[in-house]
């Protein structure tokens, strides 16, 4: 048999980061999660939680806290069923739902389908960035229950939904494109144009430059991992970069940013992807993630059929 009350002790330690805050939320004394944290790792014959400020995860606690994660939501489902069968011991406080999803879709579209998710259940969420292109991994390591991704296929023991395109615009201040490009977009300009980069593993701005100016070496670069950060650097001249189109559109419409080369958007397909094991809980999470991106991406394209 699990032992359930050493296991929501060391789960509650990891995710609020001290023995005190785990007691008051646990309803016990501080002493009782240290026995309880102490007796599974003695069972277990490993370390599960490195103290110190914060208190964080081994890799085994990880393994531990994700699947107190998934119970909690089974038993959150469950209980909503039967409420009966509450015997005082399942309800630790709301459920936490952990997630992955990239920066741009947070900073655009995905925070209204997370915010209709918690108001409909109570859930707490635990939201993980990272690039669309690596989302999947945080399913793949089981780290997540659901993640936004750029992954078409689905990921082993998780469904998988098509949600739209993200658009981008590569976009700069008309002062920026006349002091840096004056006769056009060529070569010796993008060699001395600085451009805005998220981090190391963004690849849209070198992907433009591939597909629609033949540029293949690496430009200046300004380091800003910021999706909102992007586009007050482009307002204020700093760089140009690769925009979420839903971000410029006033923009560009204004006049306050243009592109650098007219009608060259960079489309990237989104898909919604969710463990099996927690579809079923998380079914209100994934009808808010598909709704939303539904009126806020770019419908996917329809591969044509053979005649």
């Amino acid at each position: 048999m699990l032992d359930y009350p050493s296991l929501r002790a060391v789960a509650a330690v990891i995710r609020t980061g001290s023995f005190e805050r785990a007691a008051r939320l646990l309803n016990v004394t501080p002493s009782a999660v240290s026995q309880r944290v102490r007796h599974l790792e003695d069972r277990l014959g490993t370390v599960l939680v490195v103290r110190g400020v914060p208190c964080t995860a081994t890799e085994r606690g990880a393994w531990l806290c994700r699947h107190m994660d998934q119970v909690a939501i089974l038993e959150s489902d469950l209980l909503e069923k039967l409420p009966a069968l509450d015997g005082g011991t399942a309800g630790t406080g709301p459920v936490t739902v952990r997630i992955a999803t990239n920066a741009d879709s947070l900073g655009t579209w995905f925070l209204e389908a997370v915010s209709r998710f918690t108001r409909e259940t109570g859930y707490l969420v635990d939201i993980a960035v990272d690039d669309q292109d690596h989302t999947a991994a945080w399913l793949e390591r089981g780290e997540v229950l659901a993640a936004v991704t750029g992954l078409a296929r689905p990921v082993p023991g998780c469904r998988q939904s098509p949600l739209g395109i993200l658009r981008y615009r590569a976009t700069a201040a008309p002062a920026f494109v006349s002091r840096h490009f004056p006769r056009g977009v060529t070569a010796e300009g993008l060699a001395l144009a600085p451009a805005l980069t998220f981090n190391r593993k963004d690849g849209l701005q070198t992907r433009w430059l591939r597909e629609n100016v033949e540029f293949d070496t690496l430009p200046p670069t300004h380091w800003l991992p910021s999706t909102q950060g992007f586009v007050d650097a482009c307002l204020s001249g700093m760089g140009w970069g690769m925009n979420p189109e839903r971000l410029v559109a006033d923009h560009l419409a204004a006049g306050r940013l243009v592109e650098l080369v007219p009608d060259t958007p960079v489309d990237v397909p989104l898909f919604w992807q969710v463990s099996r094991l927690a579809a079923t809980p998380l079914e209100a999470l994934s009808r808010h993630v598909l709704s939303v991106a539904r009126l806020s991406l770019a419908a996917p394209t329809v591969p044509a059929m053979p005649d």
